[in-house]
């Protein structure tokens, strides 16, 4: 392969400018295919969190109030609020916390008119999410190939 490389850069020295320009542009866009094709035809090692219905509509609340301008879910989004990635399983916050915040609109939390089943499902999305894993994920461990494998709740 090594030799095949060489035999072509040699190649590419005796090609005039225009010939040269166009194998280069030729061979980047093959490069970048090929990687492409690469990367995301990969499956994951861990399998894709499904969602109930409820939490579909709660994640639905999430998005519709635009949550995430100041609200972070795994570090993603905003930084006025905290995140809320483990909020459920926190021992001193839980689900009764994150209801009485919705409708209460405390200091620069907006004041919110969710009914009790909206409440239901925001605290149902944030539970299942709260499920999926740790954040900030202090336990993850550098793999010899490169990959992180970080510390799920499911694999405990």
């Amino acid at each position: 392969m090594v030799c095949f490389i060489f035999l072509q850069s040699i190649k590419i020295i005796f090609l005039s400018k225009t010939k040269q320009n166009k194998l280069i542009i030729i061979t980047l866009v093959t490069t970048f295919v090929m990687y492409n094709y690469f990367v995301y035809t990969q499956t994951s090692i861990e399998p894709t969190p499904k969602l109930s219905e409820l939490a579909i509509k709660g994640q639905q609340l999430y998005q519709e109030n635009n949550c995430t301008a100041c609200h972070q879910i795994y570090g993603l989004g905003g930084y006025l609020g905290p995140d809320l990635t483990n909020i459920i399983s926190n021992p001193i916050k839980g689900s009764e916390y994150v209801k009485a915040f919705l409708n209460s609109g405390v200091k620069s939390m907006p004041k919110f008119n969710f009914s009790e089943g909206e409440k239901e499902a925001f605290v149902q999305f944030l539970a299942e999410v709260d499920k999926t894993g740790y954040y900030p994920n202090y336990k993850a461990e550098m793999q010899p190939d490169g990959w992180v494998k970080l510390m799920y709740k499911t694999n405990e």
